[in-house]
């Protein structure tokens, strides 16, 4: 998937930590009280592709030469689901289109494993990130769940019925 001639997808690699942190950095600080903890519980940014690569997951960014502006994975969470992971886009870039193309990538790759549900966990004040999943099929569900961490973070549950491969 190509966006732009200086824009691209690729598979997320180890390599990639600094910018890792500092895109999720970016998106942080445009909430009060979100801090980045990349000792903490942001530490598996510092080696990410190998964290997802132990866990069967697979993990995309959009780079743009000297930035990773988008980052987005999945992993599986049980026999038929999947879970989105760490999806972040950089402010400039909502609203482009990018984050459904990057959704569609990492649902197919989930339904290639046999996914058939995708779920995924936010932050109770990423409201706008809450408008994009519920756009795109995903329900909110009763369930939240309590972080521990230093921004105090509170996350809401989302679900989405994948629709499934047809056979040729």
């Amino acid at each position: 998937m190509s966006e732009a001639p200086n824009m691209y997808v690729r598979p997320v690699r180890d390599k990639d930590a600094a910018k890792l942190l500092a895109l999720v950095g970016r998106c942080f600080a445009e909430y009060e009280g979100v801090v980045l903890e990349p000792e903490g519980i942001d530490a598996d940014l510092n080696h990410y592709a190998s964290v997802l690569e132990k866990t069967g997951g697979e993990g995309y960014v959009v780079d743009r030469g000297e930035d990773i502006v988008a980052l987005v994975a999945c992993v599986p969470s049980g026999d038929d689901r999947f879970e989105l992971k760490r999806f972040y886009l950089d402010q400039d870039l909502r609203g482009s289109g990018i984050a459904a193309k990057l959704l569609r990538l990492v649902e197919g790759r989930a339904r290639t494993y046999g996914a058939q549900t995708m779920e995924l966990w936010s932050d109770t004040r990423f409201e706008r990130a809450h408008r994009f999943y519920e756009r795109e099929g995903f329900t909110r569900q009763e369930h939240t769940r309590a972080l521990g961490d230093s921004s105090n973070s509170i996350e809401y549950q989302y679900i989405k019925a994948l629709p499934q491969l047809r056979a040729p």
